[in-house]
């Protein structure tokens, strides 16, 4: 057997310093926070990782920190949603990117902002002992379907809920293919009763935070953190109020020991998503 870190982030895709923060005499460029990113990589190791809204730039110098660190990740392109993994303990075997379409069938509006909603998936072998998994990082629709929200636009989520299946069924196929387990992970925008979450369960995909053996975090692992500021004591929230998730497909039981947000006071002005990370055997 062997024991693998699985790890989602969303980054934040901000280059440049914020005039709220500068005039705070803060700095929330790409320069200032990727080696924040890389710290917070270090400190929890994992083998592999799924990024949403990460940069070239913030992509380089992240890589340059790590290495810095004495800590080399190979990068699977994925726009938006790339994924990184150990070379030196996984072997890549198959991958897929794909952006969503701006278009819910059926409905009017587009949903999918300046192609940013994305899909990367990624089918591993396990160097030590030859087991295949596949593993998928997205980023959904982001806007509100409750009409009382700033944000709102209507069927938004239905639009989650489509891209979702458009993604779990990518999944499927790898898992059948290969005949192995699939996790699919990344800031979801939707919260664990919402239509998308709910519809993967009732297909058969587990949630970590169900089925760990060790810890389940309770936390929401989201607070303030854009343009205008962040938010250095934000309330932890809930499990139930989370958008950043660890879903798995065709596992066997007992085999995902801890799901946690790594988010440690440090980290507050790096992003608004604090990562998430799962403890898996395979």
């Amino acid at each position: 057997m062997a024991e693998l870190r699985i790890l989602s982030a969303n980054l934040w895709k901000c280059d440049t310093n914020q005039p709220a923060w500068a005039e705070k005499g803060l700095d929330c460029s790409v320069n200032a926070r990727a080696p924040g990113v890389a710290r917070i990589l270090d400190e929890t190791a994992p083998d592999v990782i799924g990024l949403q809204e990460i940069s070239a730039r913030m992509t380089e110098l992240v890589q340059e920190s790590l290495t810095a660190l004495g800590k080399d990740y190979a990068v699977l392109w994925g726009r938006d949603t790339p994924i990184w993994y150990r070379a030196d303990r996984l072997e890549l075997v198959d991958s897929r990117f794909a952006i969503y379409d701006e278009e819910l069938p059926g409905h009017e509006g587009s949903f999918n902002n300046g192609k940013t909603k994305s899909r990367t998936i990624a089918v591993f072998r396990v160097k030590e002992n030859g087991r295949l998994f596949v593993f998928a990082s997205t980023h959904l629709w982001w806007k509100s379907d409750n009409p009382e929200s700033k944000s709102y636009q209507p069927f938004s989520g239905a639009a989650r809920k489509y891209q979702l299946g458009i993604l779990a069924d990518e999944v499927d196929a790898f898992c059948e293919k290969y005949d192995c387990p699939g996790y699919i992970v990344g800031d979801l925008n939707a919260v664990y009763s919402s239509e998308a979450i709910q519809s993967l369960l009732t297909r058969g995909y587990l949630h970590a935070h169900d089925i760990a053996t060790a810890h389940a975090d309770e936390t929401r692992g989201h607070h303030i953190c854009g343009n205008s500021g962040f938010d250095l004591n934000p309330d932890p929230g809930t499990f139930e109020q989370a958008i950043d998730h660890i879903l798995c497909r065709g596992i066997a039981d007992g085999t995902v020991r801890n799901f946690v947000r790594a988010a440690p006071e440090w980290y507050m002005p790096i992003s608004d998503h604090m990562p998430v990370y799962s403890d898996i055997i395979l």
